[in-house]
Parts: C-alpha cells; sequence; structure tokens
C-alpha cells in the first residue's frame, strides 16, 4: 500500500462525498436564496424564519437522491474493495 494509492482513495472519497452531497446543498441555496429575497422585499427580518423551509428542502432533496447519493458511496467503496483485493494478489 503505497501512499499515492491512498491519496488516490482519499480523492476518490472526497469527490464522491461531494457528488452525492450535491442535491442537498443545492437545494439550501436555492431555498435560502428565496427566503433572503422574500426577506429583503418585505424587510422581516426574522433569522430563524429560514431554517423551517431549508430543513423540509433539504430532507425533501435528500428523499429524492438517495438512490443517487447511495450508488455514489457504493460505487467507491466497490473500487475500493477490488483495488484492496488485487493488491493482495
Amino acid at each position: 500500500m503505497s501512499a499515492a494509492w491512498v491519496h488516490d482513495l482519499l480523492r476518490h472519497a472526497v469527490w464522491a462525498i461531494l457528488i452525492a452531497s450535491g442535491p442537498a446543498v443545492i437545494a439550501a441555496i436555492l431555498v435560502g436564496t428565496a427566503i433572503a429575497l422574500l426577506q429583503a422585499l418585505t424587510q422581516v427580518q426574522e433569522s430563524t424564519l429560514s431554517f423551517v423551509p431549508k430543513i423540509v428542502a433539504v430532507l425533501f432533496a435528500l428523499l429524492l437522491a438517495a438512490d443517487f447519493m447511495a450508488t455514489q458511496v457504493m460505487a467507491v467503496t466497490q473500487e475500493s474493495y477490488q483495488q484492496i483485493e488485487s493488491m493482495g494478489r
């Protein structure tokens, strides 16, 4: 097990995490921007107003993207196991 192999494995894992978390992050950004715009237009500066819609949007995005996220994580896991298996031979 070389340092290059570990570096490559970590790079793939971090990339998979970024891709898998994308739908939830995008949902939070879109809802947060919409709430901020609404607050700016109505001059309602309640800081807790954005929490509930963001939580609902993120949970909804997680429900819709669960299969995609699991596929991404499973692909990295399978690739890692295959590399470990090939190193043992």
